[in-house]
């Protein structure tokens, strides 16, 4: 099982951080969901999970589940950066 990290921008830090919707939404599809902040950079954060199937995931993220997470989370889509383990 791949492990992958996703980074990206959000309006809100606090708000991304209480969000129930990285659970509703990848639950599914992700396993161990961690978040993390970066000190040096306001807005920019990151994720690290455990993924088994990553075409189930790639279609998670194109989803409208997915959109509609990204938008309450206030994700900037646009940054979305996601590295798979090799």
């Amino acid at each position: 099982m791949p492990s992958l990290i996703a980074t990206h921008e959000v309006d809100d830090v606090a708000h991304w951080l209480s969000s129930p919707k990285r659970e509703e939404v990848f639950a599914s599809v992700a396993s161990n969901i961690r978040t993390f902040v970066d000190p040096s950079r306001a807005n920019h954060v990151g994720l690290s999970m455990d993924v088994a199937d990553m075409a189930a995931f790639q279609a998670v993220m194109e989803s409208e589940a997915g959109a509609a997470a990204m938008k309450y989370d206030g994700v900037h889509p646009e940054t979305v950066v996601v590295y798979v383990e090799s």
